[in-house]
This record gives C-alpha cells, sequence and structure tokens, in this order.
C-alpha cells in the first residue's frame, strides 16, 4: 500500500468519527504533514504541525521537558511522547502524532541511523513505539518513517473503535 493510500485511509477513519490531528516532526521535517494533506479534504481533520528539528525547538514549541531533553535526548521513547502531547495541546487536536529519529548519515548522541521513535497521543493517553528502519539513504529512513506513523495511527484508531 502506497503512502498517500495509507494517508487516505487515515482520512477516511478520522473523518468517520469526527477527529482531528496534529502532527509533530523532527527527522521528518514535515513529510508527514505533507503526507497527510496530500488527501483531497484533509482540511476536515488535520489541524496542524510543527517541525521542531533544533532540540530546544521541541522544548520551546511542544513543551518538551528540558530534563526529558537533558537526561534522554531528543531521540528517545518519552521525547516523542513529549511531542505528540504537546502538539495535540497546541491546536487543540484529538489526536497527536510526532517522530523523532536518526535519518543520517552518521549516528547521533550513541543512536543509530534509522531508529525512529513515535509517539501518540489521544485524551486517554500518550504511547510511544521504537522503529529501525532498513533505508540506506535519508530519503529512505524519512519515508519509512512517515509510513509506520501513518501505519501506527490506523492501527491505534482501529484498536480505540473496538475498546
Amino acid at each position: 500500500m502506497s503512502l498517500e493510500d495509507i494517508a487516505a485511509r487515515l482520512g477516511s477513519l478520522l473523518r468517520a468519527r469526527g477527529l482531528s490531528v496534529s502532527t509533530a516532526e523532527s527527522l521528518t521535517g514535515g513529510l508527514l504533514g505533507a503526507t497527510i494533506t496530500s488527501t483531497p479534504g484533509a482540511s476536515d481533520y488535520y489541524r496542524g504541525g510543527a517541525i521542531t528539528y533544533a532540540t530546544d525547538s521541541k522544548a520551546t514549541v511542544l513543551s518538551v521537558s528540558e530534563t526529558t531533553l537533558a537526561s534522554d535526548g531528543p531521540v528517545s521513547p518519552a521525547t516523542a511522547e513529549q511531542m505528540a502531547h504537546g502538539v495535540r495541546e497546541l491546536f487543540g487536536s484529538s489526536l497527536g502524532i510526532s517522530t523523532t529519529g536518526v535519518a543520517g548519515p552518521t549516528g547521533q548522541d550513541g543512536k543509530p541511523v534509522g531508529l525512529v521513535h513515535i509517539g501518540i497521543s489521544d485524551t486517554e493517553r500518550t504511547v510511544s513505539h521504537e522503529f529501525h528502519s532498513t533505508g540506506t539513504t535519508r530519503d529512505e529512513v524519512r519515508r519509512q518513517a512517515v509510513e509506520r506513523a501513518l501505519s501506527l495511527l490506523v492501527d491505534h484508531l482501529n484498536r480505540s473503535e473496538g475498546s
């Protein structure tokens, strides 16, 4: 299934449930939001996004704890969760999703190229998922991260419907 197909599926689920989503991106640099908005009518459910590429912008824009950034680093489950929660609060959306990781070409702070953390926040809980991209270029890592983020969000919505 293509990125556009997954984005369209996500849009259908959000629209059917009357929910909205916002994005907080680091390594994907806006690709996640761009993919979501590639679906016609995305303005029905996409509230906005924040590209917080620099570590300090995660704190100032998304309210990621300075303590978390200092102790866990910008590429961590806790940072991904706080980014997702922060963007949900910032835009007043039903769901927030975040991406933080290492796209390469070299590792960062002892973290390997291809390591990605994806956060998802809704009104009841905030979780993170670790993903290891098999991409060999920055573009492949970023694209795989977006695909995984969209798929996780679709799965999250499908699980919450069954609860």
